[in-house]
Order: C-alpha cells, then sequence, then structure tokens
C-alpha cells in the first residue's frame, strides 16, 4: 500500500507540469497565451426615463435612446413608455410615493401643474452646468418652459396642428397649383369654398376634410382660429378668476368650425380622421404635424403638408410642447442630476432624429440646420414654432379642456348651438374655479 500510495502521489504531483507543458510550448511559438476576459463594467448611472409616447413617434423615441445609450457607455437610459391616458396620473403618483422616474417627458399644458406643487426640479443651474443655454432654444418655445426666469424642463421640440392634403384629390377638383400646394382664397369663405370644391370633384366616399365628431380636435381647431384674431385668444380674466371664453371673437370662430360639420364639409360620425387620410379617403385633415412620418410609409399616399391657413388677421395656431424634466426626489445626488441634463441636452442636439417624427426641434440651430432641412415636408412648416398659441398656464388647465371637449361634442351632434356651447363651458370652468 504504501509503495502504490508513493506512486499515486508522484503521479499527483506530476500531472500539474503535464499539463501545463503544452502550454508552454505555444509561447515558446508565435502565438501568445490568451488573455482573461476584461470584467464588463457597468455604467456609473443608470436613468429611467418615462414617456407617453403610444403612437408610431414612440419607435423614433427609442430610436434615440439606443443611440445615445451606445454613445454613452457611462450613462444608460432605460425607458418606460406608457400610454398618455393615464400616464400623468401615474406620473403624479410615483412623485408622491417616492418611487418617481430620473427623468419624465411633460407637455408644457401640464408644466403648471407639476412646478407649483413641486412635483419637478428647478434646473436653471444644473442646466447651466450641463451646457444648456437658453438663448439657444426657439424663444416661443423656451418661454414655455420658463417660470418668473426659471427653467423648469429643457424642451424637446413643438407639435403644432398642420394641415396634410392628397395631392390626387386636390387636382382632380383644380384646387393644386403647379408647385403642388393647394390654391385657397383668403379669408374664412375662402377656405370654405376650397372645401365645398373639392366635395364636388371627389367621390362621395371621400371626405372633403377628416376631423373627429367627438374628443379635442375640434377643440384644437377652434383655439388655433380664436388666436388668429386680432382681440382674441383670451381663456381667463386678467386675474384668472374667472373664465373669459363667452365672447363675440370666441363664438365667431366656433361658429365657422361648427359649420363645417353642418353643411357636411366635415362628413359626420368620423372616428378615426387620421386613417382616412392615411387611407387616402380625406382630401384635407389637420392635425398634429407628429402624423408626417406615419404618411410618409402610406403606400399610395401621395399627399403634401402646409400650415394651417391664416383664416383671419394673424399666424397662430395650436401647438403643444414635450419637455424633459427631472420629477423631484429628495435623494438625487448632483452626479446623476449632471448625467440627466447631459442626456437632455444630447435628444435636443439630435432633435433631427426626433423631427423625422413630424415634429419641429426646439433647439434653434438644428430647426434651421441641414439635417432638418434635408427631411421633406418639414421644412414646409418649421416656422409654425414661432407662432404656436400654447394654452395659457393654469394648474387646473386640463380639466377646463376636457370642459371644453364635452360641450363641443354636445354641439357638433345638435344639441346645443355654438353660443350654448361657449356659455356652458365657461359656466362650468367658473364653478371649477371657485376656491
Amino acid at each position: 500500500m504504501d509503495r502504490l500510495g508513493g506512486t499515486n502521489r508522484i503521479i499527483a504531483a506530476a500531472l500539474p507540469v503535464l499539463l501545463l507543458a503544452p502550454l508552454f510550448g505555444c509561447v515558446g511559438s508565435n502565438e501568445s497565451l490568451s488573455p482573461e476576459p476584461a470584467a464588463v463594467r457597468a455604467p456609473a448611472y443608470q436613468l429611467e426615463y418615462w414617456t407617453p409616447f403610444s403612437g408610431g413617434d414612440n419607435r423614433f423615441m427609442t430610436e434615440m435612446v439606443d443611440r445615445f445609450n451606445a454613445e454613452h457607455p457611462d450613462i444608460q437610459v432605460k425607458q418606460t413608455n406608457s400610454r398618455l391616458d393615464d400616464y400623468y396620473q401615474r406620473l403624479r403618483t410615483a412623485i408622491l410615493a417616492g418611487s418617481a422616474p430620473d427623468v419624465a417627458i411633460i407637455h408644457t399644458t401640464s408644466l403648471p401643474q407639476f412646478v407649483q406643487n413641486g412635483y419637478i426640479e428647478d434646473i436653471s443651474e444644473a442646466a447651466k452646468r450641463a451646457g444648456i443655454d437658453p438663448g439657444g432654444f426657439n424663444p416661443n418655445i423656451m418661454d414655455a418652459a420658463t417660470y418668473d426666469g426659471r427653467l423648469y424642463s429643457v424642451p424637446l421640440d413643438t407639435h403644432a396642428l398642420v394641415m396634410y392634403y392628397n395631392k390626387t384629390h386636390l387636382a382632380a377638383a383644380g384646387a393644386l397649383a403647379a408647385a403642388g400646394r393647394p390654391i385657397i382664397a383668403d379669408g374664412p369663405e375662402g377656405f370654405e369654398a376650397f372645401l365645398s370644391r373639392i366635395r364636388e370633384a371627389v367621390p362621395s366616399g371621400v371626405a372633403p376634410m377628416a376631423q373627429p365628431s367627438t374628443r379635442i380636435d375640434s377643440v384644437w381647431l377652434w383655439w388655433s382660429l380664436y388666436n388668429q384674431m386680432d382681440g382674441g385668444g383670451m381663456f381667463y380674466t386678467a386675474d384668472a378668476t374667472a373664465a373669459a371664453i363667452d365672447n363675440p371673437k370666441a363664438l365667431q370662430a366656433l361658429e365657422f368650425v361648427n359649420g363645417l360639420y353642418e353643411k357636411r364639409l366635415i362628413p359626420p360620425d368620423i372616428n378615426d380622421a387620421f386613417k382616412l387620410f392615411y387611407d387616402g379617403k380625406a382630401a384635407v385633415l389637420i392635425t398634429g404635424m407628429w402624423g408626417t412620418g406615419a404618411f410618409e410609409n402610406a403606400p399610395s399616399l401621395d399627399f403634401g403638408v402646409v400650415p394651417v391657413p391664416v383664416l383671419y388677421d394673424r399666424p397662430a395656431v395650436w401647438g403643444d410642447s414635450h419637455t424633459l424634466a427631472i420629477p423631484t426626489r429628495h435623494d438625487l445626488e448632483d452626479g446623476k442630476r449632471d448625467a440627466i441634463l447631459t442626456f437632455a441636452r444630447w435628444m435636443v442636439e439630435h432633435g433631427e432624429m426626433w423631427a423625422a417624427a413630424g415634429h419641429v426641434p426646439s433647439l434653434t440651430k438644428v430647426a434651421e440646420g441641414e439635417a432638418l432641412g434635408s427631411l421633406e415636408y418639414r421644412s414646409d412648416y418649421a416656422a409654425t414654432a414661432d407662432y404656436v398659441a400654447y394654452w395659457p398656464r393654469h394648474v387646473k388647465q386640463w380639466s377646463m379642456i376636457e370642459v371644453l371637449i364635452r360641450e363641443f361634442e354636445r354641439m357638433i351632434y345638435g344639441r346645443q348651438t355654438p353660443a350654448e356651447a361657449l356659455r356652458n363651458a365657461e359656466t362650468t370652468i367658473d364653478a371649477e374655479l371657485r376656491p
């Protein structure tokens, strides 16, 4: 047993040498030892990013986040997308529960509530450290994100109403110029005559103009036309304690909108106006510029796009902006805050990627740059950003818009007149404004 045990010990001792011999033999050749795999280093900052992009523009946002992550190994952004219907309720709940994301998209219409309630940070100083210069942005867009000279979010874009038109249908009606743009005479009468001419020329199944009978679209159109009027655009009294929409200018704009429905220039009971135009079954569609990226992919749609026509005294159109804000978190360190603003700066500086979805970039050098100019259609309406008529800054503005939606729907279905719609809306808004 001792001899066998000794033999086993000799073999055991020699085995490592035998196993290593081939390796040392390789060293003697022209090959070298394979290095140990390098450990994968975790990013210094991981950012949770919430967005409300449930439509086609989510694809473009995802592409931007992926590219940022590829270029910034030390900052990795995880995007969580939600439907707009419940997005703000989820975001407010998360902030109050102490589980807010690091950065979130907030529309300028919703900013007053988030600023007044302390739900988002004042980022004025952090933005300076990140090299974000407010003077580099379109002034109209930047003003919507600034409160008392303090910056509360970084505006990414403006997305306003524009007018899409089907070139085939307009050409059949003799309403398309040689340059491919619509022929529309001045004033509200000229626009109505333009739609009437189309109706006479296109098949009966084609809408001269597509507009939903429900939801917010008619409110957007009314707000645009109301703001085009000298002396128009008032929503509240000067002290914001009462509504001020039951007035002759507001009524004039609403009567025009309602007349398009009454005269069947907008056919009744349209549910999905966007799809109607996409499928070639509408000659004109006034909707947000976010439709551009989708319409470009329509297989047989020959379309153009122009700013909403000026029917009254001056250019004005409803619009909103997506902004990047930092929800309030008491445990947020400066390093992570700087990482968030690095992400925000990159996003606005690469606004041409977001413009592919149809939006107008907020940064002036991007909006006027070659990259945007090379994108078809966008340059046709980029100047719209200069005269967007944002909703008033009021902490309850979304609730007030919902009042208008309800009253306008009742008007469109013939249950009340435009005058009654404004009067009833003002009465309800006044009640909601009372302490």
